[in-house]
């Protein structure tokens, strides 16, 4: 299976690029500079550069095309402002879907966060209300497409603990709590694996069920 990674310099990116290259899948990764190029060969990731925030649909179409799946896992990360959550957090997540159907890949997941799907509580730091409002944005407008066979995974606080394999996995809300990169790294490979989430939006934290069996769970509805 060959899948495009957006972001593909990221925390989370980096981990799913070694785990799917050392599964035999052929991967690549999206970048936006190109000295981030040999972190993705050492996971064993094509790297791509290309800059989303100023590129046009049919820029990231050719270089999703032959591609099985695509993964938008891009963010405009610590220390950015409100802007960038716009033009990466959202803006970047429509366009890659945008080039994703221009490339006929139905395959589609998204790495969203927990609280995206509602307006902020009063008192939220304003770059975070930002963030969480362009990932909800973003994840409405997939949901709308009928060309993608779309996975929404919404993560609760990310930490780079070791992994566990051992998580709450749920279509509906898992209340808050932490979850290693390790292990939404190891959920997204799971669910590129499992067509029948597609249509889902899914929070993760860690729990106490084996991974595999929380992605059968879902799929089973």
């Amino acid at each position: 299976m060959r899948i495009v990674i957006a972001g593909g310099h990221g925390r989370i990116a980096l981990r799913l690029e070694r785990l799917l290259a050392g599964r035999g899948d052929e991967v690549a990764g999206v970048i936006r500079r190109r000295e981030q190029a040999g972190d993705l060969l050492a996971a064993g990731a094509e790297p791509v550069v290309c800059d989303m925030e100023s590129a046009s649909t049919a820029d990231v179409a050719r270089h999703l095309e032959g591609a099985d799946a695509a993964v938008f896992a891009a963010g405009a990360g610590p220390g950015s402002g409100v802007e960038r959550k716009e033009t990466v957090d959202r803006a970047a997540a429509v366009l890659f879907a945008d080039a994703a159907e221009a490339a006929g890949v139905r395959r589609f997941l998204v790495v969203s966060s927990m609280g995206a799907g509602s307006e902020p509580p009063p008192g939220t730091d304003p770059v975070f209300a930002a963030y969480l409002r362009a990932k909800g944005a973003a994840d409405a407008d997939i949901r709308t497409r009928p060309g993608l066979d779309w996975t929404i995974l919404r993560p609760g606080t990310l930490t780079d603990d070791p992994g566990t394999g051992l998580v709450n996995l749920s279509a509906g809300a898992t209340g808050p709590g932490a979850v290693p990169r390790d292990d939404v790294a190891a959920a997204l490979a799971a669910l590129l694996d499992a067509p029948e989430t597609a249509g889902l939006t899914l929070e993760l934290i860690g729990g106490d069920v084996p991974l595999e069996g929380a992605v059968k769970a879902v799929a089973r509805g």
